[in-house]
């Protein structure tokens, strides 16, 4: 994989994990906003405050995800999150009359975690393999600056006898 190639997964990479902060955002309101529907929906009733609970924890790393320079660590945040909605779910299926919903709410929690988990491990890969980024968008390349540098070869230099202009064009060329 040449640099080019990398640059691109590593743009890749983040473009998914900035779409995983704005999805945890959205579903961290909804949780807030809709705590008591989505409890009776997955057969979870007196459990608004956990899932309001969970909900703030989406916010706070979707939040984290997008403002982050290393989005990797805040990724691996929403699968540790991921793992307790699993688990809280898995306790939720005991005499539970809502088992349809709560096994889909469990099929989609289980299919963000391979995403969190895929993107993760992408985002880790391409920053190991480009090593750390440097910056060197504020040098010029000229060590006293270019408004130094401007006219400096000009000041002191005389064409080479072929490369001037011939005799018969000097006075037409200004």
């Amino acid at each position: 994989m040449d640099f080019q190639q990398r640059i691109n997964a590593k743009a890749s990479a983040e473009r998914v994990a900035t779409g995983l902060g704005w999805f945890s955002i959205a579903l961290g309101a909804a949780e807030l906003l809709f705590a008591g529907p989505l409890c009776r929906a997955l057969g979870m009733k007196g459990h608004e405050r956990l899932l309001r609970t969970y909900g703030l924890r989406e916010i706070g790393t979707g939040v984290g995800i997008l403002a982050a320079k290393d989005k990797a660590p805040w990724v691996w945040g929403r699968v540790a999150g991921d793992a307790l909605d699993l688990a809280t779910l898995g306790a939720a299926t005991a005499d539970n009359r809502q088992k349809a919903n709560l096994g889909v709410a469990y099929g989609a929690v289980l299919g963000a975690t391979m995403l969190d988990v895929g993107t993760a491990r992408a985002l880790e890969k391409v920053a190991r393999k480009l090593g750390p980024v440097v910056d060197y968008g504020d040098r010029s390349g000229f060590p006293m600056g270019v408004e130094a540098a401007r006219g400096a070869a000009r000041k002191d230099f005389n064409a080479p006898r072929d490369m001037s202009t011939p005799e018969p064009l000097r006075n037409t060329v200004h």
